[in-house]
Order: C-alpha cells, then sequence, then structure tokens
C-alpha cells in the first residue's frame, strides 16, 4: 500500500517535522504559517477537528508522513507534534 504524497501547500511544515530528531516539537501558528508561507484557514483557528491525525486531509498528511501526532492547544495558538510510535 502505497502512502498518499504530502500536499504541496504542506510541505514546508512536512519537511520541517521530519527533519528534527525531537520526539516532541511544539510550533505556534505564525511559525506554521511560515514555514508553510501561507495563512493558516480560519478552521484550524478555531476547531480542533481540523488538526485531526488519522484523516486524509491535505494538512494532516504532512505531520502523518513525517510520522508525527499533533495535539493542538486553539488558546495559546499552538500545536505539539510527537513523534508516533
Amino acid at each position: 500500500m502505497t502512502s498518499a504524497p504530502v500536499h504541496a501547500a504542506y510541505a514546508g511544515l512536512h519537511a520541517y517535522l521530519k527533519g528534527r530528531f525531537a520526539d516532541n516539537l511544539v510550533l505556534t501558528f505564525a511559525e506554521i504559517e511560515d514555514l508553510n508561507g501561507f495563512p493558516l484557514p480560519a478552521p484550524a483557528r478555531l476547531h480542533a477537528e481540523w488538526w485531526a491525525t488519522g484523516d486524509q486531509s491535505p494538512q494532516s498528511l504532512a505531520w502523518t508522513q513525517a510520522k508525527r501526532t499533533a495535539t493542538v492547544n486553539l488558546f495559546a495558538r499552538t500545536v505539539l507534534f510527537q513523534r508516533a510510535p
């Protein structure tokens, strides 16, 4: 079974996450936007479901293909990316 490719819009985030050795990485929304080169869409700022791991959404593939999970803190505007087991 082949994996779906990472969407070009999220390739910067994917490359960053894949290239880090730390098991836990916390990125602010602003840092993610800098990596992507565009602002996060409104649902990313308002709905934790946008950050769900396991679906085949373009954004989710960026971290799942880098072998990470994502846990958002909407209040702090941060995301914890943890190395998947």
